[in-house]
């Protein structure tokens, strides 16, 4: 007799139990789901497989990153650690000036100081090539090895950033993903608006307190360290500021929309580094204005009163409450290291959506009935065995995809209907090497046994080298290849071991009850 451990028959049973509890909750509705969530306890089956944009409808959206404007912002911060680095030293010069793709330092005393200054340069960046010309002027240029390490490094931390605001706006199951060397897509399923979130995507958010330069207020003659920007409430109006930056956004840890006397407002709170620094410069530069500045726009300009060393404050800027809690939004998820430009838009309608669905639901259907009948046809009893097999292969997958919270996309739709085919096809070896047994003389049970045994070897060879295919979509290809090889990763895993598993227990039990002399197949 095909004699199977008691343990693995139990064990058997309960992964079949709980595919079925994990996939049970693709069968409610939305908001029966969202129910389950609120009122059952979290360990409870209530993920379902998510639908993706060309399925739910939502928005799609490709962003330009200027990565250009933050190599320029980054020379320029270079030549200003290169300026107090060289009069720290005493070292002479006449000019630290930034270029494409560098720097040029004009010393007044190259034969004495040309070590040291090589020496700064050095520490800012070791891939980069140093020249001086006959005139003392060292020319700094960083490789393109080194650019493109920078550019690569802006694309990432803006990629987290949006990440982290879509996120913020409660946007189920986004995609965000590079695509080429400046640009990254997003894709939000299930909205159908996507102004507010444009306008989140579109401010760089990036915010620095600045001290006011009074003179040039009264006077107005800028100097070289300060800069005109406009105010937020009335951008006609505009104020005086120094460039120096005294504490930086980036040192805030939350941000919050609140509210006072003045209407909506937005409290924020600063790590330590960035709570001492607030301290130390509110404490020196009591009765001066401070200016708040987001994206080159003064929100506010408050005169500091008492020194501020809580390590939290308050923004106030004549605020709507949306504006107060976008604002928030922003400083929470953080400043984009490069602006970024909507170059491409699309939507999808949610008819659109229903239809695909409805059609892939069609397509699923007639590709079950298809393969269900030609097993039964072909094999009778034991093709009914594989078709129960078939139908478990199913929960399971849709139990994994539902735990692990894919997205499913018509491509993913694609590659469950193609894993219903191939479902099947360990069980045609397994029966197919049973019916050359049985041909061969040998009784009911030794062929099978034989059938199982010698067919093992080529269903596994089979299937890893397909299994090899989807790893290799999954880890070369983007968004809806990804979403077809996962689908067909998981279907080939679980049609392994419900058309092996499943099918011998059921093959087993029969045989122990029925003990027939012929097999017909």
């Amino acid at each position: 007799m095909l004699y199977i451990d008691r343990w693995k028959i139990i064990l058997t049973a309960f992964i079949c139990v709980l595919g079925v509890l994990y996939a049970a909750p693709n069968l409610f509705s939305k908001q029966t789901t969202e129910w389950m969530q609120a009122h059952f306890p979290s360990w409870l089956p209530h993920k379902t497989v998510n639908l993706g944009l060309d399925l739910q409808g939502g928005s799609h959206l490709l962003l330009q990153a200027d990565t250009d404007s933050v190599l320029r912002e980054k020379i320029e911060g270079m030549a200003e650690v290169v300026r107090s680095e060289l009069r720290k030293q005493n070292i002479e010069f006449d000019a630290v000036a930034a270029q494409e793709k560098g720097l040029m330092v004009s010393l007044l005393r190259p034969s004495d100081d040309e070590q040291k200054a090589r020496e700064i340069l050095s520490s800012l960046n070791n891939d980069a090539q140093q020249d001086i010309n006959d005139r003392g002027v060292i020319v700094y240029t960083l490789s393109d090895t080194a650019l493109t390490k920078m550019r690569i490094q802006v694309i990432n931390q803006s990629i987290e950033i949006v990440r982290r605001r879509v996120d913020e706006t409660g946007t189920r199951e986004p995609v965000i993903q590079r695509q080429g060397d400046e640009r990254i897509v997003v894709q939000l399923p299930g909205i159908d608006d996507p102004q507010r979130i444009k306008a989140l995507l579109g401010k760089t958010a990036k915010m620095t307190f600045h001290l006011l330069d009074l003179d040039a207020t009264n006077s107005g003659v800028v100097s070289p360290g300060s800069r005109r920007l406009p105010l937020y409430e009335d951008p006609t109006k505009s104020i005086v500021i120094r460039k120096r930056i005294m504490v930086s956004g980036d040192m805030l840890t939350d941000a919050q929309p609140a509210f006072d006397d003045a209407g909506p407002v937005v409290s924020f709170r600063f790590d330590s580094v960035g709570s001492k620094r607030f301290c130390d410069v509110t404490r020196e530069n009591v009765g001066r204005p401070f200016a708040i500045v987001l994206d080159d726009q003064v929100i506010s300009a408050p005169v500091i009163r008492d020194a501020i060393c809580g390590g939290s404050g308050q923004i106030s800027g004549g605020f709507t409450v949306k504006e107060a809690s976008d604002l928030a939004l922003l400083l929470r998820a953080g400043a984009l290291p490069a602006p970024l430009v909507v170059v491409e838009e699309r939507t999808v309608g949610p008819t659109l959506g229903s239809d695909s669905v409805a059609a892939g639901k069609i397509a699923a259907v007639i590709a079950f009935a298809l393969v269900f009948c030609f097993m039964l046809v072909t094999y009778g009893l034991f093709g009914l065995f594989a078709n129960i097999a078939l139908v478990f292969n199913l929960i399971f997958m849709f139990a994994i995809l539902s735990l692990l919270g894919a997205t499913m996309t018509l491509p993913g739709i694609a590659g469950i209907i193609l894993t219903i085919g191939i479902a099947v096809d360990a069980n045609v070896l397994i029966y197919e090497r049973i019916r050359e047994e049985i041909r061969q003389g040998r009784s009911v049970v030794p062929a099978v046994e034989k059938g199982y045994k010698l067919a093992l070897g080529t269903i596994v060879d089979a299937n890893l080298t397909t299994l090899i295919v989807a790893l290799i979509l999954f880890s070369f290809g983007s968004g809806p290849i990804k979403g077809f090889a996962v689908t067909m990763s998981v279907g080939i895993l679980t049609s392994l071991f419900s058309s092996i598993m499943i099918t011998r227990i059921i093959i087993s039990a029969w045989l122990r009850r029925e003990r027939p002399a012929t097999l017909t197949l």
